[in-house]
């Protein structure tokens, strides 16, 4: 799997360094297989959830922070549409129009 765009995640853990060990995990975790559905890659999580239309949400840094990455199988690229903390995930009103 290709994440588009790894340096929205380093920016984020520049400003919050406690997220850079969960979100080099995470990347590492993905980017070394293809993830053909999304069942498989919420049973690689824990406490990942799928939020529709392709995204799941991940909790990072013991669920301090979270990642919403849109997964297109056919093409094995995910993109990354809010990586922020909790409470600023907690305003986003409707998932499906990040």
């Amino acid at each position: 799997m290709r994440i588009i765009a790894r340096k929205t995640l380093r920016d984020f853990w520049e400003i919050h360094p406690d997220s850079e060990a969960g979100l080099r995990h995470w990347f590492e975790t993905i980017t070394k297989q293809d993830w053909d559905m999304p069942n498989r890659v919420v049973e690689a999580f824990n406490g990942a959830d799928t939020v529709g239309n392709g995204r799941i949400v991940f909790n990072i840094g013991r669920n301090k922070y979270r990642l919403i990455i849109k997964f297109v199988y056919e093409t094995q690229i995910g993109y990354v549409r809010f990586i922020g903390t909790h409470k600023e995930y907690d305003k986003i009103e409707d998932i499906q129009d990040i």
